[in-house]
């Protein structure tokens, strides 16, 4: 069976899409390591809630603009987040 020429666009776009955003969350763990290493050398804790809630509420406005639903950006940003504080506390545990 021939495949729609229109899906197989719509199909490779997102392919695209979706390997930039596999790189740019790479990108963003390396960073996000550097830093767990930098707290766990000055002794800072793994998780700053302030931090957290302020990158929260800046994403669910960027969703906003960006018409996405705004909880998606939320638990998206969350899971991040999660992620994050336990490679922090791994970095911290191995100190």
């Amino acid at each position: 069976m021939a495949q729609d020429p229109v899906l197989a666009s719509f199909r490779q776009s997102i392919d695209n899409i979706d390997a930039a955003l596999i790189f740019m969350l790479a990108e963003r763990f390396k960073i996000t390591k550097a830093v767990g290493e930098y707290k766990a050398k000055t002794d800072l804790p793994p998780a700053d809630p302030g931090r957290e809630e302020e990158q929260i509420a800046r994403m669910k406005r960027l969703a906003v603009d960006a018409d996405l639903d705004p909880d998606f950006s939320e638990k998206f940003l969350r899971f991040v987040i999660d992620e994050v504080i336990r490679h922090h506390e791994r970095i911290r545990d191995e100190s």
